[in-house]
This record gives C-alpha cells, sequence and structure tokens, in this order.
C-alpha cells in the first residue's frame, strides 16, 4: 500500500508544467502577510487575496507572520513547498530596507524567491503639524533651514521607511531637523497631530482621514509624478528635483516554484488590476495600481536595495549581526 502511494505521489510530481498548471489551484492558497493585521501593506494584500481568490475560483487565506521587520515572515515563505500553495505579500521594508541592515538575514531577496508581479505602490506624504506655519514643500525647506535643530522630525523607528525617507529628504536639500524615532508609523503621525513632531514623511494611506478632519497638513506626494489619487497635490520632486521615495507590494513565491504556476498567477492578477473594481478598491487604500513582469520585479527589487543601502549609510545607521 505504501509503495502504491508513493508512486501515486512520484506520478504527481512529474506531471508537465502546463498540466500543473492546468489543475492549479485545486485548494486554498495560503498568504503570508509579514505585517501586523491592519497595516497599509496588510490592507492592500487581503485586498488582492479576496480578488484574486476569486478570479482563481479558490479561497486565498492569509496569515500574519509579523515581526523582525519582515523577517519572520519572509523566512517562512522560504522554507515552504515551492508548489504555488504559499505565497507572500512581500513589501518595501523586508525585501530592500533590512538586507541594509543585518548581515546574517535567514533569507536572500533577490536568490531565495520567485518573483510573479508586483500589485501596487503606496506613495509617502510629506506631513506637518496643523501648528507648522508652513503649506509648501519649498516653505518647509525654508523653515528647517532656519530652525533645524529645534524641530523634531518624527519615524516609525530607526531604518524604517518614515526615517530613511526624512534623511534623504535632508541630505537632498541640506537642511537638518531632530530624529524623534516612535515605535510604529501610528504612533509617529500621532505626535505630528499632537505637534510633539512637527513633520514626517509617511506612507499615505495612514493619514489621509486626517487631513480631511483638519488634525495634519500634506504638502506633496513621493510619486514621480502627479497623481489622480490625489487631485492637485504637488510632488516632491517639484520643488526637490529627482526626489522619489514610495512603497510597494507585490507577490512573490519559494524559489522553485513551477513556472507555469508563477505564469497563472501572475497572469490572473494583471487581469484582475485592468478591472474599474480593483483600481477603486486600491485607490481607496491611498496606492497605485502596478504591474510588472517577474524579471522587472526582480531589478525594481535589486535596485530598491542599492538606494536604500545608500539611505541607511547616510543615517549612519549600525548594521547588526
Amino acid at each position: 500500500m505504501a509503495r502504491l502511494a508513493w508512486l501515486f505521489v512520484s506520478m504527481i510530481v512529474a506531471l508537465p508544467g502546463p498540466l500543473l498548471a492546468q489543475d492549479y489551484p485545486h485548494r486554498p492558497i495560503k498568504m503570508i502577510m509579514p505585517n501586523a493585521p491592519g497595516a497599509s501593506v496588510d490592507v492592500l494584500g487581503r485586498i488582492v487575496a479576496l480578488k484574486l481568490g476569486e478570479a482563481l475560483g479558490q479561497q486565498i487565506v492569509v496569515e500574519n507572520k509579523p515581526g523582525a521587520g519582515g523577517a519572520i515572515g519572509m523566512e517562512a515563505l522560504k522554507n515552504s513547498a515551492p508548489d504555488g500553495y504559499t505565497v507572500l505579500g512581500a513589501s518595501t521594508a523586508a525585501m530592500a530596507i533590512r538586507p541594509n541592515l543585518y548581515k546574517n538575514l535567514p533569507y536572500d531577496s533577490l536568490k531565495d524567491f520567485d518573483f510573479a508581479s508586483t500589485y501596487a505602490i503606496t506613495p509617502n506624504a510629506v506631513i506637518v503639524s496643523s501648528k507648522l506655519p508652513v503649506n509648501s514643500v519649498g516653505e518647509l525647506i525654508d523653515y528647517l533651514r532656519r530652525n533645524g535643530d529645534k524641530v523634531n522630525m518624527a519615524s516609525a523607528g530607526a531604518g524604517s521607511q518614515s526615517h530613511l525617507a526624512g534623511v534623504l529628504f535632508m541630505q537632498m536639500t541640506g537642511v537638518r531637523s531632530v530624529h524623534v524615532p516612535y515605535k510604529g508609523g501610528g504612533p509617529s503621525v500621532a505626535s505630528v497631530m499632537a505637534d510633539e513632531s512637527q513633520w514626517s514623511i509617511t506612507p499615505a494611506p495612514a493619514v489621509v482621514s486626517f487631513v480631511k478632519q483638519g488634525r495634519l497638513k500634506v504638502l506633496a506626494h513621493t510619486l514621480p509624478q502627479r497623481t489622480e489619487l490625489f487631485p492637485g497635490m504637488p510632488t516632491v520632486a517639484e520643488t526637490v528635483p529627482g526626489y522619489t521615495f514610495s512603497g510597494w507590494t507585490g507577490l512573490v513565491l519559494p524559489k522553485g516554484t513551477p513556472k507555469s504556476v508563477v505564469d497563472k498567477l501572475r497572469t490572473t492578477l494583471l487581469k484582475l488590476a485592468d478591472t474599474p473594481e480593483f483600481k477603486e478598491l486600491i485607490a481607496k487604500q491611498g496606492a497605485v495600481v502596478h504591474t510588472s513582469t517577474p524579471e522587472e520585479f526582480r531589478q525594481m527589487v535589486a535596485n530598491e536595495i542599492d538606494a536604500m543601502g545608500k539611505a541607511v549609510r547616510a543615517a549612519n545607521l549600525k548594521i547588526s549581526e
């Protein structure tokens, strides 16, 4: 009996790629989110899980594995079976920032995973306290040149995306500010609302509602060009040429996943991304739909690792073992 079972398993493993893709998926898929529930990246991933699962005809179950800046979730994916039934919603923090902060990560962002496609770009926003007498990026730069040593810049923590975005901004403009790290994006935004800190660069989805309530001022976003997502809002690059610093999210799988399975996930995601409903759901989270080929996705990660490395060095952050 055991011999027959082994023969059956061997036959399944030996099935050609196209046949695997034709049958895939025949059971629920697990989507690892290396972030805490409710984070902007988590919300975007849940939208993808719901709509992609509907399109594939199988439920995609989200499993949050937060901690260690995303390393716990990334390691879990690396050690998963490469059969297409475990995927991960990857983002800038775990795949591009973390490799620049730790020498001995349990994964290699470029070597240990197969890339399907990106699905969203999340712009950051330059926010200031409603009490700060500035209403544009240019005015913020002038204000910091005069008062930088007395002005606090909040971040979600040393080495976080908001910290590095602020460091890059100061480096490119030649201004100073006092860096105040908080334990997460929520507390850092709250500090700006309370005027404990005076400015920050933080994911736009996290602050849209506060701006509408008049509790914060948003001066610009970090996409390269203006977007209908934020009508009338300028880009930072209009004042600081070349400045861009946005987050991204995408679908990755364990290394060795059959190409036919990766291709099916990608083509299904691309069709989904072209629908008005999906675009609207992503836009409501302050993000822009963005897809890519696996090669483009991998190259983007490589470029981001390089760019984040420069920001980490500019911030004089200590590299941990």
